[in-house]
């Protein structure tokens, strides 16, 4: 069972272990008995995580007021760099016969 945190008006903060089907409810106060809300005091343990996920929060937090653009296709990049579709540095051989390949594509598909 998870341990949630409560502020009494009173008594000050407490700690409570807890269902995690009464997260939201309020809870009795061990010293003087009134029930306080839950409260949010301290921040999760991120320090317990995996690097990986860890850089994966930063990121997403980095991303949510200021998303970085994605230019990451290269100079030659027609989406990217404004040149029309027609216009790429795509590597084209062609043989005695005129017929055309791709050395770069992928091998498997038909050239036109």
């Amino acid at each position: 069972m998870p341990v949630y945190e409560y502020l009494c008006k009173e008594c000050g903060p407490f700690t409570a272990i807890r269902p995690m089907a009464e997260y939201d409810k309020p809870h009795e106060c061990p010293e003087c008995g009134k029930t306080a809300p839950r409260v949010l005091l301290t921040a999760p343990r991120m320090s317990l995580m995996s690097s990986d996920s860890r850089a994966a929060h930063a990121t997403n937090e980095q991303s949510a007021h200021a998303p970085k653009s994605s230019k990451s296709h290269g100079a030659g990049c027609s989406c990217c760099s404004g040149k029309s579709p027609g216009t790429s540095k795509r590597l084209v051989s062609k043989g005695r016969d005129g017929a055309k390949s791709f050395p770069t594509a992928r091998p498997w598909m038909i050239s036109h």
